[in-house]
């Protein structure tokens, strides 16, 4: 690993306690595990604040809601975080996390404060792409969490912040239409911008001051890698198809529940259905405890049960989601509980490709999660409106019944550069380690061998890329 220092930036000194220590490994513990979700939250919020209020953004610049519904805002907001994942987050394997963490807040936190003044929609619109392309920092936590956490925590570490992730999701919707209620939808922004600028200082405060991995390569030489990284490891593209599915799946129920509770026999208000992102929200925290017992069996594992019981869940609504609230009351639940577990599961197998290449693989495993976002979008609203609900979520369940097949192409101890078989065994758990690994202090070796052996892997030490 690389030199750290002392100032951030050259001229803000890093906090004493927060400097790196070859003889003092940092504890890696919950508050700042918890610290890292919520950084994740206020963060990604910045790509959904507007999508409630689109009637309201029409009214303030003079347009009519049809307009603004066709303009480019949502999908400047999609594809410019798409941007910062494939062009941004590979940086992580390249330079010093935290410096690039708080250079990102402090620009998208700047800008945010152009969408709550400006009176153009065009700026509007210029601005709202640049805040999309610098709000990928939760996906630079994510793996630095990983690096970060105790060798049996990693899996736990991951899933509070992916769970703060989805979470913040949820919460800006809810945050941005009710303000928007009473208020302006400037209001919006302008406590977006304090909530960015909170994170900064707090973020300062507290995120450790690891050493950059050093691997000797160039910013085009991270990017080749990356794009080598996918077509060259059965594991990752594994991993990457899987998130794929798993995230069409995701998105058909989140796209059409509008639908189906707007129709026969329902007809529920805009405030019933907004309700729903209620017991959303309660599925994304409950996750982080499954993501516990992760850390205790190989992730294969958690991901092959996780698939299981969303076949479960799958099949109630395809049997009663338009019969009767209830099924779409548990469905919500389990979905979004095993959605998680599925993909805490799938990011931490994909880790064990090659731990120095974290940032990389979690830039490919997200951009997968985007490119099913927006597949789901599409073939879900077809499918329901041509041919119905129960249609649309029989496709959902025959999606997780192929996910469930790609998983089962390669067990859970099949060597990284197999494309099939089971070797290695079936082995749930994992062994217990007596000692805690020393989270980002250790040499590059070691660490490899101890994440392979965290991810089940049969191969251990895959040569870095």
């Amino acid at each position: 690993m690389g030199p750290t220092h002392q100032r951030d930036f050259g001229v803000l000194p890093v906090p004493i306690w927060l400097r790196h220590q070859e003889d003092k490994p940092l504890h890696f513990g919950l508050f700042l595990n918890a610290m890292f979700g919520i950084f994740a939250c206020f963060t990604v919020s910045n790509l959904y604040y507007c999508q409630p209020i689109l009637g309201n953004l029409a009214s303030s610049f003079g347009i009519s809601e049809d307009r603004v519904s066709k303009s480019v805002l949502l999908l400047l907001t999609r594809f410019s975080y798409a941007g910062g994942l494939l062009l941004v987050t590979p940086l992580g394997d390249m330079v010093q996390r935290r410096q690039l963490i708080l250079l990102l807040v402090l620009i998208s936190a700047s800008l945010t404060i152009g969408l709550a003044i400006t009176r153009s929609l065009v700026v509007f619109e210029v601005i709202t792409f640049l805040v999309g392309f610098t709000s990928c920092v939760p996906q630079i936590l994510i793996p630095l969490a990983a690096d970060l956490a105790p060798i049996d925590r990693k899996a736990g570490a991951t899933a509070i912040v992916w769970a703060a992730l989805m979470l913040g999701v949820l919460f800006a919707r809810v945050l941005s239409g009710v303000i928007t209620n009473f208020v302006t939808y400037r209001a919006v922004y302008w406590l977006a911008t304090g909530l960015q600028f909170a994170v900064l200082a707090v973020a300062y405060l507290i995120i450790p001051n690891v050493p950059p991995k050093n691997l000797g390569l160039s910013y085009a030489g991270i990017l080749w890698s990356m794009a080598k990284l996918l077509v060259t490891h059965p594991l990752l593209i594994q991993c990457a198809l899987c998130m794929i599915v798993s995230n069409i799946c995701f998105t058909n129920f989140w796209v059409t529940l509008t639908f189906l509770l707007l129709d026969a026999p329902f007809h529920y208000s805009s405030l019933d259905i907004g309700l729903f992102g209620l017991l959303g929200m309660l599925g994304v925290l409950l996750g982080p405890f499954l993501g516990r017992i992760l850390d205790f069996i190989y992730p294969w594992w958690g991901a092959v049960a996780a698939d299981g019981a969303l076949l479960v869940f799958q099949a109630v609504m395809v049997i009663g989601a338009g019969l009767n609230i209830a099924p779409v009351i548990i469905a919500t639940l389990g979905l979004d509980v095993f959605r998680q577990t599925t993909a805490v599961s799938l990011v931490n197998m994909a880790f064990a490709v090659d731990p120095r290449a974290r940032s990389r693989i979690n830039a490919v495993m997200s951009v997968s999660l985007f490119i099913g976002q927006m597949i789901g979008t599409s073939a879900s609203t077809t499918v329901f409106l041509r041919y119905g609900w129960r249609a649309c979520y029989g496709m959902a369940l025959a999606l997780t019944g192929v996910q469930g097949l790609i998983l089962l192409l390669r067990g859970p101890h099949c060597p990284k550069g197999r494309w099939f078989g089971c070797a290695g065994g079936l082995a749930v758990r994992k062994p217990v380690h007596t000692s805690p690994a020393p989270a980002a202090t250790a040499s590059p070796e070691p660490e490899k061998v101890e994440d392979a052996e965290d991810a089940g892997e049969g191969e251990i030490g895959a040569k870095t890329v």
